[in-house]
């Protein structure tokens, strides 16, 4: 799908955009030098770059008419993620692991997700953190790194990670919020750091604003994202919504993923967001994980969303 938000007029970042939307049927484009060029699926990754993988929304404990077996379809998800053939360097989860955050759901999820044997790196959904005691559990089993808050940062072959949480404090509409404290810390984890960085931020609930009247969309996300401006390749990387979306503005790629339990209308099909119950034969199209790469230089990194039928 090509975004009808899309504002850059640059035709090379359009063409790019559109290409990416492609990538479920097997190739990865990336952009360098103004130029898009592809590679199949499957190829090796350039010696002087590594890749990640994205999954996100796996809402282990959901079991209505939309998934009877949101753990079964994680676990076809970690089966792709298994069988690629170029080992990725870790993972990362972009939220909702649990549906409602209970001991044995998030235990379930860690076991599962356990077994893939990659380093995983995680940012909180609103379905993860209920209240306090949630929180503590959370933070317990997936926020190894991260400060009180949820949110922490770390370095990969030249690449600045940062994992925001804003489920934290929801606001009107269900819109997520980062806070004073935490885009206090974002200013002062990026100080320092040269443009040239590539960075890739992830958390839960998109930083733009998709459907504020459906809670997609973060309100102090301007903030965030005036923080980010002065880098020249930034990747945001969330989840929530349950479908694909991308988005250019300048240098910053957003980029939203499927989840791995059931799909979500788009935005003016429905009268709200909610579990969306489509043919069993169907299901696994609407499901899936994105590998992203990265290769040292000008442009944006190549995300490729695999659904789970592919």
């Amino acid at each position: 799908m090509t975004d009808n938000t899309e504002q850059n007029t640059n035709p090379n970042r359009r063409r790019v955009l559109e290409c990416m939307a492609w990538a479920g049927t097997g190739v990865v484009w990336t952009f360098a030098g103004g130029v898009p060029a592809s590679r199949l699926i499957g190829s090796a990754q350039a010696a002087t770059g590594f890749s990640f993988v994205q999954i996100s929304d796996s809402h282990v404990g959901f079991d209505k008419p939309a998934n009877p077996d949101s753990l079964g379809t994680l676990n076809e998800a970690l089966d792709k993620v298994a069988a690629l053939p170029v080992k990725p360097d870790f993972m990362i989860h972009t939220g909702d692991i649990t549906h409602l955050a209970l001991p044995q759901q998030f235990d379930d999820a860690a076991k599962a997700i356990g077994r893939v044997r990659l380093d995983v790196h995680y940012a909180p959904g609103e379905h993860d953190i209920l209240d306090a005691a949630t929180a503590k559990a959370y933070m317990e089993r997936f926020g190894k790194g991260a400060r009180d808050g949820g949110y922490y940062s770390f370095d990969h072959h030249g690449v600045h990670f940062i994992s925001l949480n804003n489920v934290m404090d929801l606001k009107k509409n269900g819109l997520g919020f980062l806070g004073a404290d935490q885009l206090a810390w974002l200013a002062d984890d990026l100080r320092g750091k040269t443009a040239s960085t590539p960075i890739v931020v992830f958390c839960h609930i998109p930083l733009w604003t998709i459907a504020p009247e459906w809670g997609w969309g973060t309100e102090d996300s301007a903030q965030a994202l005036a923080l980010l401006a002065p880098f020249g390749s930034v990747t945001v990387l969330n989840g929530h919504i349950h479908q694909v979306m991308q988005k250019v503005e300048g240098a910053v790629s957003f980029h939203t993923a499927r989840s791995t339990a059931f799909p979500q209308p788009a935005p003016g099909t429905a009268p709200a967001p909610g579990p969306m119950r489509v043919p069993p034969g169907q299901l696994r199209e609407l499901l899936g994980i994105a590998r992203v790469g990265y290769v040292p230089g000008p442009g944006a990194l190549a995300i490729t969303d695999t659904a789970l039928a592919k």
